[in-house]
């Protein structure tokens, strides 16, 4: 073999490895936390029923994609808000994934739900909530679509059932914060991450844009019924918990959901 022969393999070989579709250093560490196929590793909690009862099969693993849909209900909604829990605590985490909207709110769903749902993070775990708890004790990044043209409707909020946070220095007293996203309509899909450090600093970011950032999650506050009082220690700075999805009666699809794990 030639010197030029020497110097062509060498490039192809280079250029190869620049192509490769291993994980870059700006990838690893990520986690997938669903497998496409089933709902193993994943626990639900709906309003009305036992931890684990999946009731109406509303959260489904189909086309590698977590979907939430009402089609087995029977009746109107009657507030039956679920939420599909990871099996694992986390603290400090860096969490990503994709969801859209899709179809209609299910009757009887109350309207606010309409276009909206959200990931849970710092929960309490589903098997401390009693049967009738509506809500988890939770910070929520909320997710919402836009209804009506022109009106806008940021998504990436936050919501605190059962709990509080830290804004701008201090308590922010009311249940939800806007963020400063622009309003998504339809059924697109939407990229959602957040970056969470224990009980300090908290960023919510939306295609790729910082949209909210706030401080100490903590329990307090209200909006939760039906809970153990053991469980709600106001006050308390939410350092770890779990991570679930929402289920409010609006159909919606999650997919490549994953989350690197930032504790040292």
């Amino acid at each position: 073999m030639n010197r030029t022969k020497i110097a062509l393999f060498i490039f192809s070989m280079a250029l190869m490895a620049c192509n490769s579709t291993k994980p870059t250093v700006a990838e690893a560490g990520w986690e997938d936390m669903f497998n496409g196929k089933s709902l193993d590793g994943w626990t639900t909690k709906i309003h009305h029923y036992e931890t684990g009862d999946n009731f109406g099969d509303t959260f489904r693993a189909e086309d590698g994609m977590i979907k939430v849909r009402y089609d087995k209900y029977e009746g109107d909604f009657n507030d039956r808000f679920g939420h599909l829990y990871f099996d694992k605590p986390y603290s400090s985490f860096h969490l990503s994934m994709e969801y859209r909207f899709v179809g209609d709110l299910h009757p009887g769903a109350p309207i606010f739900t309409e276009m909206n749902s959200g990931v849970m993070y710092h929960s309490q775990d589903p098997r401390t909530m009693l049967k009738e708890q509506n809500w988890p004790i939770s910070v929520e990044m909320q997710f919402l679509g836009g209804i009506k043209e022109g009106e806008a409707r940021p998504t990436g909020n936050m919501c605190s059932p059962g709990t509080e946070i830290e804004y701008e220095g201090k308590i922010y007293l009311s249940h939800c914060l806007r963020s400063s996203s622009k309003t998504y309509y339809g059924d697109q899909w939407v990229k959602a991450e957040l970056i969470v450090r224990g009980d300090s600093l908290v960023t919510q970011i939306i295609n790729g844009q910082v949209v909210l950032e706030y401080t100490k999650p903590q329990v307090g506050g209200g909006t939760v019924v039906g809970y153990d009082p053991k469980q709600k220690e106001d006050g308390k700075l939410l350092k770890e918990g779990m991570i679930a999805l929402q289920s409010e009666g609006q159909p919606i699809d999650f997919r490549n959901v994953k989350i690197k794990n930032l504790e040292p």
